[in-house]
This record gives structure tokens, sequence and C-alpha cells, in this order.
């Protein structure tokens, strides 16, 4: 429901005695005390001659940009530090309860010292340092340390679990490829269990901590709206269904004065209305006009009023659209594709890791496949070549030979018999595949090289198939999308329609990847990779 406000202040519990008005946790001169230091009389809307070069406004604003960054950034900085107070007093409290209890008709206690000189001791202090770690950038990846207002508390809840669950996951793999044996699958689970429940719990308790306030009134912030049209009626009921939020609409000023009782006056009437509701912020939610927008910030200044602008851009795009700051430029993002920081980072993490152990392992395989290259027939064991990789970048990619010497000199005449459609070139019975390519191909053993891709960075263990420089040269634009991910030593397309001659089929499996991707993706792909490969089904 709308309050339905006169021309006279309206007293609430946040004000004095004496007509003053106490805004939680401001500093220096509040609202109130700043408006009655100025004439009560309602001035002219008109610039100052300091605003026409827009140099005093412009460092006005970036000094309170800078500020706000600068409370934001400690209060980050406070956030993160508790998160790794509540891993580390976590990890403690399951270590100690893993170590000097056991179950043996019942509950015993084992002396403290071992658990302190295993405490003290490098590897647990290192690994519960790498697990806080871990958590943090999982959170700061779900964003969970700069958290909307609207957000609620069951959807925070849900985000500390997602975030902890892939970090104690990654936690959990690092420990086992690390061979260490004192730290237990199990008091992992069970920290990060508790991690989840301290995590998620702190963040309520502050929760409910700042909605109390606000249900008493202590940080309750009264609104002004400018503009009565479709944007500024919408965020007026947005924020009057979220009372919570701490924000009370006072009204509205419009340059058209249409009756109704909720606008307060026109443009020329702001401050005076401002005065009068004892307002606190303001919200302009007039279409782009700019010298109106100039006149309502100058006035606010002089008020010491928090103003801000609601964009009504290209018939409500504009709405839900994050705002950020480029070289000093406010930029509003309409559209943007999400980057997975922590996901793509714990994929380089997984290439490396089992890049070297594959490496390893298919080393015998690799010195068997290459012996008998050689007395197959004449040239060198490895082939290499340029391929491209992502964003359209050449790297040169390793392979067991399987073609005759120079066989890539012959590529261009065979064209003609090309069996894939679309620039993709593949033949069944290719003449210059040897005899040794021909099985090494059938079961992938020639691929085995590019773990060295993998481990370098030119390649991933999962995605779209890396193609030679000169079938890139026949993409249609289309196509080039492929290129936004690094290339894979296997992808969908190798482990669903690896016959399938169709370059369409190739690139809309390659492209569904693309959208798709995520770390759970990747392991499904790997564990279909090796029943192909024992099928026999490379050609």
């Amino acid at each position: 429901m709308w309050l339905r406000v006169s021309r006279k202040p309206c007293y609430d519990r946040n004000r004095s005695a004496d007509g003053s008005q106490h805004r939680t946790g401001s500093s220096g001169m509040n609202g109130t005390a700043a408006r009655q230091a100025h004439s009560t009389a309602a001035r002219d809307f008109a610039a100052p001659k300091e605003f026409s070069g827009g140099f005093v406004a412009g460092e006005e604003i970036a000094r309170g940009s800078s500020g706000r960054l600068r409370v934001g950034l400690v209060r980050q900085i406070v956030y993160v530090a508790i998160d790794v107070a509540m891993v580390w007093l976590g990890g403690v409290l399951v270590y100690w309860l893993s170590f000097d209890f056991h179950v043996e008709r019942g509950f015993s206690v084992a002396p403290a010292g071992g658990f302190v000189a295993h405490m003290l001791s490098p590897a647990y202090p290192g690994f519960l340092a790498l697990y806080a770690a871990l958590i943090v950038l999982a959170c700061k990846s779900q964003h969970l340390y700069r958290t909307p207002k609207e957000v609620s508390a069951i959807g925070e809840s849900t985000t500390v679990l997602k975030a902890v669950g892939l970090a104690t996951a990654l936690f959990v793999m690092f420990v086992f490829a690390s061979g260490n044996r004192e730290i237990s699958r199990v008091t992992v689970a069970c920290a990060g269990v508790l991690n989840v429940f301290t995590l998620a719990g702190w963040r309520y308790a502050k929760r409910w901590y700042v909605l109390r306030r606000v249900s008493r009134g202590e940080c309750s912030s009264r609104v002004l709206i400018v503009g009565a049209g479709p944007t500024g009626r919408a965020l007026a009921a947005w924020l009057e269904a979220n009372g919570h939020l701490g924000y009370s609409v006072c009204g509205f000023v419009d340059p058209h004065q249409n009756g109704d009782a909720r606008v307060l006056g026109s443009l020329n009437d702001f401050r005076r209305v401002a005065l009068e509701q004892f307002v606190d912020q303001v919200f302009v939610a007039l279409p782009a006009d700019r010298e109106v927008v100039k006149e309502i910030f100058v006035e606010a200044r002089r008020l010491r009023l928090d103003m801000n602008v609601v964009p009504d851009l290209y018939d409500g795009l504009g709405w839900h659209a994050p705002m950020h700051a480029i070289g000093g430029f406010p930029v509003l993002e309409l559209h943007g594709q999400p980057i997975p920081a922590f996901g793509l980072a714990a994929k380089r993490v997984l290439d490396v890791l089992l890049g070297i152990v594959g490496f390893g392992l298919s080393l015998p395989i690799m010195g068997l496949a290459a012996l008998w290259i050689v007395l197959d027939s004449p040239g060198p064991v490895f082939y290499s070549a340029l391929r491209i990789g992502r964003k359209g970048k050449k790297f040169r990619c390793y392979k067991l030979r399987t073609m005759v010497a120079g066989a890539d000199l012959a590529k261009e005449e065979l064209r003609r018999s090309n069996e894939r459609n679309g620039p993709f070139f593949k033949m069944e019975k290719d003449p210059r595949i040897t005899q040794s390519g021909f099985w090494l191909r059938r079961f992938s053993v020639d691929e085995l090289p590019q773990f060295i891709n993998v481990i370098r960075g030119d390649m991933s263990l999962v995605g779209p198939r890396p193609h030679p420089l000169d079938d890139v040269e026949l993409y249609r634009a289309e196509d080039l999308r492929r290129l936004d991910v690094k290339p894979g030593v296997t992808g969908l397309w190798q482990v669903t329609a690896r016959r399938d001659p169709s370059f369409e089929t190739n690139m809309a499996l390659d492209l569904e990847y693309i959208e798709r991707w995520s770390l759970a993706l990747d392991f499904k792909i790997l564990l279909k990779t090796l029943p192909v490969v024992l099928r026999a089904e490379g050609h």
C-alpha cells in the first residue's frame, strides 16, 4: 500500500523531538542537518557555474565512488577473513574429533599431545590453508562477497552449498593425487559439511541482525522518486513489496501534475518536497534528459542526499542490467556471457594433473608404437603440424606418424575425394595411411603425444578437435564459434557421433559442448572416451 503523505512534514520514530533525523551508519553531517544549514526557501533550478565544465561534479562523483569502493573492499576483506576463520576453526575441530575420539565401547579421549604434534606438522596446516583458499575462490566465483540485498536467505545458503561442495571436491582430488594418507576423505567430507553450516550460518545471522534493525526502523531510508511514469511506478511498487530492504517511499515529483496524491510536486518543487519529507535517497526514473538529471544532481548534492539514476532504456531492456565502470565511464551491460573463472581454473589444474599422469602411463605404449612405425615405413616417428587453437591462435600439434612421409603435399589432390561434408577433410581409405598407421588410428594411439599439448596449455583434455589451417580457411563465419575454447584430445563429437561424416553434426555437437560446458560434462566425456577407444572406432 502506498503512503498517502501530505505536504507537511511527516514525523516518525526515526526523528528526535527537535525534528532532526538520525541516519544510522552515516558519518559527518546527516541529511536534515545539512538542510537546516541552507535557507528553506525554494531555489531556482539552475546549475551553478562550476557545473558547466563538468570537472567539479565529476571530481565529486569520483570521490564518492572511490569512497564507496573502499568501503565495499573493506567489507569484502572482512567477509573473507570470517570465512577463513570459520574454515580453520572447523578444520581443527573435525581433525581433533577424528584424532582424539574413537568408538570402542563408547567414547574415549586420547592424550592431547599427539594431536598437537600433528597440528604443528607442516602437512596438515598446509592442506588446511589450501582448503581455505579453495573455499574463498569458490565463494568469490559465486559472488558471495557482494550478495545483493534482494537475494533470499535460502538462495544465499544454496550458493554457499555449491561453493563449498565444489571446493571440497577439488580438495579431495588434490589430497588423493598427492598420495597423503594422514588426511582421510571422510575427515574432509565432514569438514565440508561443517563449513556449509558455519559459512551459511554466519551469513544468516548477519542477515537476521540487519532485518531486525530494519523492522525497528533503525536502518530505514526515506525515498523520493523523480518521475511517476511506468519505470518510476514499477520501482516504487518493488520497493514497497520488499520493505525488509529498508526503503520507505515518500512519493513522487513529476513534470506532469495528474492529480495523483502520491505526486507531491513538479520538478521545481524538488527541494521543498525533499525537505518536507525528510528524504534520504533520490531515485531518478525519468526518460533520459541530460539537463534535468544535472539539475537534480546539483540540488541533491546541496542537500547531501544519495542519488540514484534508474535508466529507462530501450523499452525496459535496461532493467536488471548491471552497471560497470570502465576508465571512469559508466557502462550499462545489457547482455553479458558470464565467464566461469573458477571452473576454468579448475579445468586447467585437472588438465595439468591428468595430462602428466596420462603421459606417464602412455610412455610404454608410445615406445612400442614408435618401434612399429620405424619398422613399417621410412620417416620420423612423430608428426607435428600447425593447428588453430582458441581465438585463432596457432600452435604445433604433436601426433605419432600414421602416413607416409610428405603426405601433406598430396592432400590438395585428394580433396576432390573428401568423404566429409564441409571444410573438414577425411577419407575412409586414405592411400597415404601406412599399415601401422591404420591400426594406430583405430585405437587412437597416434593421439597420445597430444598430452604434451595439454600440459603446455595449447589444448585441453576435452574440447573440440583441432583442425588444420587449410580446413579452417574454408570455415563460414558461424563455424568460427568452435574456436572460442581450447581444442581437446577428446570431445562430445568423438563419444557420440564419431562415424558421422556430416560437418554440420560435428559443428552442432561442438557448439553444444561450448554452451553446456561444466566440469561434470568433462568428466562424463572422459569416462565415455575409454570404451570408444577400446571399440576401435577411430579411423
